[in-house]
C-alpha cells in the first residue's frame, strides 16, 4: 500500500494549532501523485472518543502529492488514551484508508482553550499568530469553534475577542496600543494586534463577546489584578 509522512514546522504536533503537511508515498518511498485525500484527527479515551477542529486538506502550491491543512489539538496524548488520525484517499479511481496513531505533545505555553460559554455552548479557542513573538506590536490571529457533539466543529462568526496582555512577573502590568480582534471576512479567523513591551512572560487575557456584545466567558480585570481572566493564552519571549 503506502505510507504518509506529517511534516511541521517544530517538527512536532503540540497542543494548540499545527500547521501539518502530508506526504504520501508508496512503500519503496516513491511520492503518489494526482491522489485525492481527506483526514480526521480522534482521541480515544476508553469508552469517550471525542474530535478537535481542523481543515480539510489540500495540494500544496507546485505540488501533486504533498497536502496541506492544520489541526487544533485541545489536549495532550497522554496513555493509555492517544490521537489518531485517518486518511481517507482516491488513487487512479481505487480508496484506501490509512490510520496511525500520533503523539501530541504539551507545550510549555498555552496556545488553545476549551471550554463551555455561559450561553452553554461548547467553544475552542486558538491562538494562531504571533507565533514567533517579539518586542512592540504583533499581529494577532485566533480561531474560534464551537461545538454540539465534541465530533464536529464549525467557525464561529460575527464574536469579538478582547485581548488584555499582563506581565505577571511585573506587577501585572499591562501595553498600550492592542487592538480586539474581530473576524476576517475573507478567512473568517479573527484578526487583531497585541503589543508586547519588554521581553518575558506575559498572559493575554481573553474575553470573548457575541454579535450582540454580551460576555461568552471571561473577565474585564481592574489596573494591576493579581489575577487572570478564566480564559487566556500565553506567550513568552
Amino acid at each position: 500500500m503506502h505510507t504518509i509522512d506529517l511534516y511541521s514546522a517544530s517538527g512536532k504536533l503540540e497542543v494548540g494549532y499545527n500547521k501539518i503537511i502530508a506526504h504520501i508515498k508508496t512503500l519503496d518511498g516513491q511520492s503518489v501523485n494526482n491522489s485525492q485525500m481527506t483526514w480526521a484527527p480522534t482521541m480515544y479515551m476508553g469508552a469517550m472518543n471525542h474530535s478537535c477542529p481542523y481543515s480539510p486538506l489540500s495540494l500544496v502550491e507546485n505540488t501533486s502529492s504533498y497536502f496541506e491543512g492544520y489541526i487544533i489539538f485541545q489536549m495532550a496524548s497522554s496513555s493509555p488514551d492517544y490521537w489518531e488520525i485517518a486518511f481517507n484517499y482516491t488513487i487512479a479511481g481505487a480508496n484506501y484508508t490509512l490510520k496511525g496513531e500520533v503523539e501530541v505533545i504539551a507545550p510549555t505555553r498555552r496556545k488553545v482553550v476549551a471550554f463551555k460559554g455561559d450561553d452553554s455552548v461548547r467553544y475552542v479557542l486558538a491562538m494562531v499568530e504571533p507565533s514567533s513573538p517579539k518586542f512592540g506590536v504583533n499581529d494577532m490571529i485566533a480561531m474560534l469553534y464551537s461545538t454540539s457533539d465534541m465530533m464536529t466543529f464549525s467557525k464561529v462568526n460575527n464574536y469579538t475577542i478582547k485581548i488584555d496582555p499582563r506581565m505577571p512577573d511585573m506587577g501585572n502590568h499591562g501595553s498600550p496600543k492592542n487592538v480586539d480582534l474581530t473576524q476576517d471576512a475573507a478567512d473568517k479567523n479573527y484578526h487583531g494586534q497585541v503589543n508586547f513591551t519588554m521581553s518575558g512572560y506575559w498572559v493575554i487575557n481573553l474575553q470573548l463577546l457575541n454579535a450582540q456584545s454580551g460576555v461568552i466567558k471571561g473577565e474585564q480585570l481592574p489596573p494591576n489584578s493579581p489575577t487572570n481572566s478564566s480564559i487566556y493564552f500565553e506567550v513568552e519571549y
